[in-house]
């Protein structure tokens, strides 16, 4: 099973260091191929809004840069791990930078999914996703705020399955251990 890892951390963020060990540790545990991506060290540019990736290069964005292999590790992964530090109960601007960039994994055209509207699905097989989180000290709207957003990230990139946890730096490497064991097991990772 394949694993990518988008790192979103920057580099002053040494607080995550622990949890993102502990991640990479859990994942190769179950049996998994883990290919991380440190965001902060590739050349991705912000979109453009040009939907070239939609009319022009189906499939692939226009701006050829380190979004392009983000988007194909993305699309060959079994699950795909946004790792970030939570901003306003957002992902940090590195890691938005690269989810805007892979919009042209799913098709322009829209449909019905569960009386909603969503983008239809580009490829037969998507990533299921893992969202680990973490922040400075606990906060309830943030934490509440990040979930719901990487629901609907799931829902509109079509993930078979998703979980998300947010961690603070003051909690036991046993916690943090456990949680990110319990949940990668719930997303059958390695089954």
């Amino acid at each position: 099973m394949k694993a990518l890892i988008l790192d979103g951390t920057r580099v002053e963020e040494t607080f995550l260091d622990g949890v993102h060990q502990t991640l990479v540790r859990r994942l190769a545990a179950a049996g998994c191929e883990v290919q991380p991506m440190a965001l902060r060290e590739m050349e991705v540019h912000h979109c453009v809004g040009c939907f070239g990736c939609w009319v022009q290069t189906p499939g692939e964005c226009m701006i050829d840069d380190g979004a392009r292999d983000v988007a194909r590790a993305f699309i060959a992964s079994d699950l795909v791990v946004f790792f970030t530090p939570v901003t306003f109960g957002g992902y940090s601007s590195e890691l938005k930078k690269a989810l805007d960039r892979i919009i042209c994994l799913v098709s322009p055209f829209f449909d019905r999914f569960d009386g909603e509207v969503h983008h239809q699905p580009r490829y037969a097989r998507y990533p299921r996703l893992l969202a680990v989180g973490v922040l400075s000290r606990p906060d309830r709207e943030s934490e509440a705020i990040f979930t719901t957003l990487v629901e609907r990230n799931a829902i509109n990139m079509h993930a078979p399955d998703h979980a998300a946890v947010v961690f603070h730096p003051h909690q036991s490497g046993e916690i943090v251990e456990e949680n990110m064991k319990s949940l990668i097991e719930r997303l059958g990772v390695g089954a």
